[in-house]
């Protein structure tokens, strides 16, 4: 397969992790070719020595729309896309993934995230990051990102598929959808880490309705729910920046979710 790699300076930041004096994590942009006539583009952060690899899917449609200079015309202030160096800090390798070359406009991700094709473009890129690393490969979804994370575990199993995985603001009723406690769970074998804010005011995130997911996933030897509290809370409560994204928290809640990968 060819790769195509388009280099460029790191141009977002994430003010508490440059306050902290920490240097960014250079970034780049990754186009794998997957189905006939269609790449998915994905922005990369690696770490002179990543001990693992994140692909992160951000929550609502999902079309990033990430230009060859590694802007993105959406999803900046997602809780995962706007931690990224915060997990590039943790020596992860970091994929942040866009919808594929076909889907680049709407409705981008949205209808898509349980078909064959996501499945296929998903693992093309996690193909290439055991390739290029050759490190585990976990997936973490946020909100809607979650219905990727979940339904690409139930589906890629083996060398093909990640290596665990984390749901962040766990899409746990749906009703345009499958929301991810109604999934086919019981062929995941990997680890799976829950994490949650108590507080999620989404009502389609509410942590009251997180017993279903967690009984789903009782037989596997290794999983957990990590609840959070606190932070800050502003706007739409299914928004990136109220309780549903970790406002405020986003050091914590990366620091938790990247010692839970790595003491694997």
């Amino acid at each position: 397969m060819r790769w195509r790699l388009l280099a460029f300076a790191c141009v977002l930041s994430i003010g508490s992790f440059a306050q902290a004096g920490y240097a960014e994590v250079a970034q780049r942009v990754v186009d794998v070719p997957t189905r006939p006539g269609v790449t998915q583009r994905f922005v990369l952060l690696t770490p002179q020595q990543p001990k693992a690899a994140v692909v992160l899917f951000a929550g609502g449609h999902g079309g990033l729309q990430i230009q060859d200079n590694g802007s993105l015309r959406w999803g900046a202030g997602n809780f995962l896309v706007r931690s990224r160096q915060l997990f590039a800090e943790q020596d992860l390798a970091v994929a942040i993934v866009d919808a594929p070359s076909d889907r680049q406009n709407d409705p981008y991700l949205s209808g898509f995230r349980q078909t064959r094709e996501h499945v296929a473009d998903i693992r093309a890129v996690i193909a290439w990051l055991k390739e290029q690393a050759r490190v585990p490969v976990w997936l973490i979804g946020t909100s809607r990102g979650t219905q990727s994370a979940a339904y690409l575990a139930t589906q890629l199993t083996g060398p093909d598929g990640p290596d665990g995985i984390v749901l962040t603001s766990t899409i746990l009723k749906d009703n345009r959808g499958r929301p991810v406690p109604e999934m086919e769970l019981a062929k995941l074998k990997i680890p799976v880490l829950v994490v949650h804010h108590e507080q999620d005011g989404c009502r389609l995130c509410l942590f009251s309705d997180m017993p279903p997911l967690m009984q789903k996933l009782a037989p596997l030897p290794r999983k957990e729910l990590v609840a959070f509290k606190g932070g800050e809370s502003r706007g739409d409560p299914c928004e990136a920046f109220a309780h549903h994204g970790y406002s405020g928290l986003e050091r914590q809640v990366v620091d938790r979710i990247s010692g839970w990968i790595l003491s694997r």
